[in-house]
């Protein structure tokens, strides 16, 4: 049974990991760690809602927990304006592949990639994730408006490279 819930969840549950960590290393460390707790605990599942979702919410809490133990974050200014895309920016989106952009996002600086893959991917609520990372709501905000401001600038300079190539 346990071989075959891995073969089943094991490509998305990395995935999920490659998200939230800079390479894959760690990645694979938490891959490792969530199937081990996943197993220990099939037993307190109750099916009250869905496998998959409870197997996620395991491994991102050890994202977390790897995060929190590896970084502390920085308290950052509060960016009161969120970053709308451009028509340009949606230009090079549809010219880079999904695997590209997954890997501009584990490039982002620790703090903000949590920030980012929480709030734009997960959708947690910038109040849920000033509990879960302890850290100011304003500072959520903020990681994920320069997250935005990061993404933004890589993708105009993709945009750029691609129209000299042209």
């Amino acid at each position: 049974m346990q071989s075959t819930l891995y073969k089943m969840f094991a490509p998305q549950m990395y995935g999920l990991c490659l998200r939230y960590t800079a390479n894959s290393h760690d990645a694979q460390d938490i891959l490792q760690e969530g199937f081990v707790k996943v197993f220990e605990n099939l037993d307190k599942f109750r099916w009250k809602g869905s496998f998959e979702g409870w197997m996620k919410r395991i491994f991102v809490n050890l994202a977390l927990d790897k995060y929190r133990s590896k970084v502390s974050l920085l308290s950052l200014e509060d960016a009161s304006k969120t970053i709308e895309m451009s028509n340009g920016e949606l230009n090079a989106l549809d010219s880079i592949s999904e695997k590209e952009i997954l890997n501009l996002i584990r490039q982002l600086p620790d703090q903000y990639r949590m920030v980012f893959n929480l709030y734009i991917i997960e959708g947690y609520s910038h109040k849920e994730l000033s509990e879960m990372l302890n850290i100011a709501e304003s500072t959520s905000r903020s990681n994920l408006a320069r997250a935005k401001m990061i993404l933004k600038e890589t993708l105009q300079f993709h945009s750029q490279k691609i129209e000299k190539a042209i």
